[in-house]
């Protein structure tokens, strides 16, 4: 008896198939099983009653995070996010403010006139956007958390760096982790127009690194209300070591160094009154950047110096606002080993939030992570804890009433 070649054909192929599809559905169950494993609760440590507070106004630090299955590494989610993220629309008004060094600052507005819940200008909260290290306003990061600030019906304004934002360098002065006076400047012209509406400050990577060594430096005479920071560098040195390695010098070590140096190429005029610009634009690495240009411009004997005095992990004790800081444990620009958390541990007005992953400025979650994920529930969320429940929040980081 022949078989048709149908029937051949079909015989062939279930017989290949039964093992093939047995093994699909082995690896498929494998990868479900570790993918399961790797969604749980982001550790929460701080002290009990701004546990607390947290748990009960921004239950997302109680929520499993989940991060994209298919995604789950550190590297290949800072990696991810900066492809797929998407940039949510936003319109600003740009406004130039001048320093007393002769020096400009960039901000960028969104007055949210339109806003039904704070309808009067002069008491409309205000959050403050400090962007990463080569980071402006035009970032998904940043227009994400704009977008939740916004929606709650507060005033935003971003920061941006000197520099970076398209604006003339009008004097040999940049920016580095570890000068607030550009900050001061700033907060002092928004509470300037604003006095009565209070102020947040919101900081990522290298703008959470100004921003905790601004509260710290002004302790109680910050102006602002509280702050949240988005994986920050705790340890200078450990997150430059870090980004040395070979594959991270290779993912993102030099890319960013491009960053830094092309902004440096644009000002080169006035910058090659302090610095050997052409020396400067060899750098290779971050580190190599700073040592050539950002410790010299901003009095620094050594590279190292500069880097002990930015790292705001220690300088914690000194800050008197509440504080939320969000950082993965699987960060390859802030080692997990470098995080600050037996000094959190003693602070009654500061929580460190720890993901087992998420990466750099990314906990992406869902099979298609381009929209809103656990960074900007967290955002929105505590944006609206500090600002509408201002008095319990005082209450749990052991804050006197004014």
């Amino acid at each position: 008896m022949y078989l048709s070649s149908a029937e051949l054909w079909r015989t062939c192929w279930e017989g290949v198939s039964r093992p093939y599809t047995l093994f699909l559905c082995s690896v498929t169950a494998a990868l479900y099983y570790l993918w399961g494993r790797k969604c749980q609760p982001p550790a929460l440590i701080c002290s009990q009653p701004f546990s607390a507070f947290l748990r009960k106004h921004c239950p997302v630090v109680s929520e499993s995070f989940s991060p994209t299955p298919w995604c789950w590494e550190g590297r290949l989610q800072t990696l991810i996010c900066v492809l797929l993220k998407t940039k949510p629309p936003v319109s600003y008004r740009n406004e130039l403010i001048r320093t007393l060094d002769g020096g400009q600052i960039s901000l960028d507005w969104v007055d949210n006139q339109s806003s039904t819940t704070y309808p009067e200008s002069s008491t409309r909260p205000t959050v403050l956007i400090l962007p990463g290290l080569t980071g402006n306003s035009q970032v998904s990061y940043v227009r994400h958390a704009v977008t939740q600030a916004t929606r709650h019906g507060y005033r935003c304004v971003v920061f941006n760096n000197r520099g970076v934002s398209g604006e003339k360098l009008l004097t040999p002065v940049t920016y580095c982790a570890a000068n607030t006076s550009d900050l001061e400047r700033v907060v002092q012209h928004v509470k300037g127009l604003y006095p009565q509406a209070p102020l947040l400050g919101a900081g990522v990577s290298l703008g959470g690194m100004i921003l905790l060594n601004y509260l710290a430096r002004k302790r109680g005479d910050s102006g602002m209300v509280a702050g949240i920071t988005i994986s920050v560098a705790w340890d200078a040195i450990v997150s430059s070591n870090s980004l040395e390695k070979p594959l991270n010098w290779l993912l993102f070590n030099i890319y960013l160094t491009y960053g830094l140096c092309r902004t440096v190429s644009r000002h080169r005029k006035v910058l090659e009154k302090v610095v050997d610009v052409d020396h400067v634009l060899k750098a290779r690495t971050i580190r190599e950047f700073d040592e050539r240009l950002t410790s010299v411009v901003f009095g620094y004997k050594t590279c190292v110096d500069y880097y002990l005095d930015a790292s705001p992990g220690k300088k914690l004790p000194q800050t008197a606002v509440p504080i939320l800081c969000l950082n993965a444990a699987d960060d390859p620009f802030s080692p997990e080993n470098a995080f600050p958390v037996s000094v959190v541990q003693s602070l009654p007005n500061v929580a460190l939030l720890v993901t087992a992953h998420g990466g750099h400025i990314a906990f992406l979650q869902g099979l298609f992570p381009r929209g809103e994920n656990l960074m900007e529930r967290l955002f929105g969320q505590f944006f609206h804890a500090a600002f509408e429940h201002p008095r319990d929040l005082k209450k749990a980081c052991n804050i006197k009433e004014e």
